[in-house]
């Protein structure tokens, strides 16, 4: 009885010669996918990182720390950025800006503080407030921090006053902005995107393994 271990494979089992013969399937599309996974993850971390500081700041508890006068205000002594604060204060009535945001309703006006030019408050203006029905308040409760770290948000104020026609260095470099009615709980949204953004980054990350991962023999 022969062995079957020694018998000969059965010609359906061998490889076709032909087939052996034909070049190795293209894949068009495989590095546009790779691109478009690329610049999803890289959109991601941008948009994340530029986010850091409103994120750091939606996760604040308590009440709003007690800075008092805004023409009194220094930043040195304690750790004033990002700090959710409560303070008091005279507006100039000469030298503030106003602008419109897209799908917000009224407007808003940033204005530097009288005695103190290196610190400047965001209001929100309701509508018909605009012009001489509007009285700027004098107590103040909001997010505090330097221009520069305020966030992707509040990017283009640096350049908001020469936008309205004010010379260039209206609002200094180290301008301090205290953005009234900003609350921790106001900006949380912050956190829901931030946690989208990270999901977007693990599944482009994950997705291009699996597409430059070489498939397995059988």
């Amino acid at each position: 009885m022969p062995n079957p271990e020694s018998a000969p494979p059965n010609p359906s089992e061998r490889p076709d010669p032909e087939l052996e013969g034909l070049p190795a399937p293209r894949h068009p599309w495989r590095r546009t996918t790779i691109v478009s996974l690329a610049a999803c993850f890289l959109a991601s971390i941008s948009l994340l990182f530029g986010l850091r500081s409103e994120l750091v700041y939606s996760l604040r508890s308590g009440s709003p720390n007690e800075v008092g006068s805004l023409a009194k205000l220094s930043s040195s002594g304690r750790p004033l950025s990002n700090d959710w604060v409560r303070a008091e204060g005279e507006l100039d009535e000469f030298g503030g800006i106003r602008y419109g945001r897209p799908f917000e309703p009224g407007t808003f006006r940033l204005v530097p503080v009288q005695g103190n030019h290196k610190v400047w408050v965001q209001m929100r203006v309701p509508a018909g407030f605009e012009d001489e029905h509007f009285v700027a308040p004098t107590t103040f409760i909001g997010r505090l921090a330097p221009l520069h770290s305020l966030g992707l948000r509040y990017s283009a104020l640096a350049d908001a006053a020469e936008d309205a026609g004010w010379p260039k260095g209206q609002i200094p470099s180290d301008t301090w902005v205290l953005i009234d009615g900003e609350s921790p709980q106001a900006v949380r949204w912050v956190l829901a995107l931030s946690i989208v953004l990270v999901g977007f980054a693990g599944f482009s990350i994950w997705a291009a393994t699996s597409v430059l991962r070489r498939a397995r023999p059988a």
